[in-house]
């Protein structure tokens, strides 16, 4: 691909935009208080421990951070049972994704392969890069078709991107059709990176039956994405990482940038390792709260999708208002979830999993919104 071709690519993109703030909310409708269920975030806020730990050890943040992030890298080898070397530590997994493309995918030679729908920045990043990007739809009812997807893969695919739990739909294949796509894609290509980003798996009902790297199985053309923003509350300090094969995870070590990860974001990071009793109750209040919600939304005539992650996708009920109206009416209300029509799904939308109180109030104000009539709906199997 020309520089020229390249630069058109990069015009031609839409940016990657995130939910909307509280901060904008409140300024747009005059309000004192707005509930955020937009952006997947922790239902219960930061770890105790690691609050304390960002506290405990601001007065150091004029230092530079070590180099390599050791500590955390150990820690989290421990954590999955994997040599240390092998955990690339990131400002966010977002960084990562971006290195995995830049490292091993050549402009105007090689191509990227996804879904569509799926994660943006999959996309996003390889155009920019100059990178050919493939993309298989999902199913009608968001499951993949993993074998439509590998047709797509060719000698010249560099990355196959595999979101488990998906977003925005929530939908986990099982692990051993993940296995047997990562078997048949060493087989058809050898040179091909199969990425599973995991950054929602942990809310799964059984994580060891949903990821190969929580059952300890680590093929060699695999890498695996984690992050601290969703199950460890650390949305806003920017910290992921990647399970990687051992020859790519120092080739990602000499190609990131000195320093991505602040020290304070390391500190809390491993803070948040350490408290277990927050991580507990976390998944405790999503699988909750995901029940809570589901029923909830059903029983109002709305469609929704079973989800193994921290949201909801759903539908309006037939004849109620549409998604854009029922977004707009939530907003004026001071409750901010998330649209769909960046994923293509206009008529969907997409609510995190909240804490008890913002879960109420969700449900309370769709239930005004719809004239609290359960309508014709129902669920999505």
């Amino acid at each position: 691909m020309s520089e020229i071709s390249v630069r058109q690519e990069i015009m031609a993109l839409k940016a990657y935009v995130p939910g909307l703030s509280i901060a904008e909310i409140q300024d747009k409708y005059n309000l004192p208080q707005v509930i955020k269920m937009a952006s997947n975030e922790n239902p219960l806020g930061m770890p105790p421990l690691a609050r304390e730990a960002v506290v405990r050890h601001a007065a150091g943040a004029f230092r530079y951070p070590q180099g390599g992030n050791p500590r955390l890298a150990r820690a989290l080898g421990k954590r999955h049972g994997v040599d240390e070397h092998r955990v690339v530590i990131g400002n966010g997994s977002d960084e990562i994704i971006d290195l995995l493309i830049r490292i091993l995918a050549v402009p105007g030679t090689h191509n990227i392969v996804c879904f569509n729908p799926c994660f943006s920045i999959y996309p996003i990043q390889g155009r920019i890069c100059g990178i050919e990007i493939r993309r298989q739809p999902l199913e009608k009812d968001f499951s993949f078709d993993f074998a439509a997807l590998l047709d797509l893969v060719d000698a010249n695919t560099r990355i196959v991107f595999v979101t488990t739990p998906d977003n925005p739909s929530g939908y986990c294949p099982p692990r051993a059709a993940v296995e047997a796509l990562a078997r048949d894609l060493a087989q058809k290509a050898p040179d091909c990176l199969l990425v599973v980003d995991e950054a929602y798996v942990d809310f799964a009902d059984d994580e060891k039956a949903s990821s190969m790297l929580a059952a300890g199985i680590m093929p060699p053309n695999t890498a695996f994405m984690r992050t601290f923003s969703k199950s460890f509350g650390l949305a806003g300090m920017r910290v992921g990482y990647g399970i990687l094969p051992d020859h790519l995870a120092d080739y990602l070590w000499r190609a990131r940038l000195p320093f991505s990860v602040n020290i304070l974001a390391e500190e809390a990071a491993m803070a948040a390792l350490e408290d277990t009793t927050f991580y507990d109750a976390t998944q405790q209040a999503v699988r909750t709260g995901r029940k809570e919600l589901f029923d909830g939304l059903t029983a109002l005539g709305c469609t929704v999708w079973p989800s193994q992650a921290n949201f909801l996708m759903f539908g309006m009920p037939e004849g109620a208002a549409n998604a854009a109206d029922c977004f707009e009416a939530l907003l004026a209300g001071g409750i901010i979830i998330r649209p769909l029509k960046s994923y293509s799904l206009p008529d969907l939308l997409r609510v995190s999993i909240g804490n008890q109180q913002e879960n109420k109030a969700f449900l309370s104000a769709m239930a005004e919104i719809l004239g609290a009539k359960p309508a014709q709906g129902g669920v999505k199997a």
